[in-house]
């Protein structure tokens, strides 16, 4: 059963209140190719692309609340459901993605 104090998703503007109260233990995980991280980011953000998650599992901290972020919602979902079935607890989706971010909590967040 899913640890409530870990939904699957939150919308981006929970995430960033969760992220601004808790710098410690909360991490964003943009799992955007490059050339799309170029165009906009989220501040703090560490990028780890989609394709190259299964390698960085191993490093990723267990002990921290991520936060998976892409352009729009899908492969950030995709990549929370594999990292739970890999045993973390503390992993969530930012539903929505930057396009999201831009409209709730950034608006200088440039969209495409």
């Amino acid at each position: 059963m899913p640890d409530p104090e870990y939904p699957l998703e939150l919308s981006a503007r929970e995430a960033s209140r969760l992220a601004s109260a808790n710098p410690s233990t909360v991490r964003i995980i943009d799992v955007r190719e490059p050339h799309e991280v170029e165009i906009c980011r989220v501040a703090g953000a560490a990028t780890i692309p989609m394709r190259q998650i299964p390698e960085a599992v191993d490093s990723l901290p267990r002990d921290q609340h991520l936060l998976v972020l892409c352009h729009h919602g899908m492969r950030s979902l995709r990549v929370t459901e594999f990292l739970r079935a890999r045993g973390f607890e503390a992993v969530t989706n930012i539903a929505g993605g930057i396009d999201a971010w831009s409209t709730e909590v950034d608006p200088t967040v440039p969209r495409y």
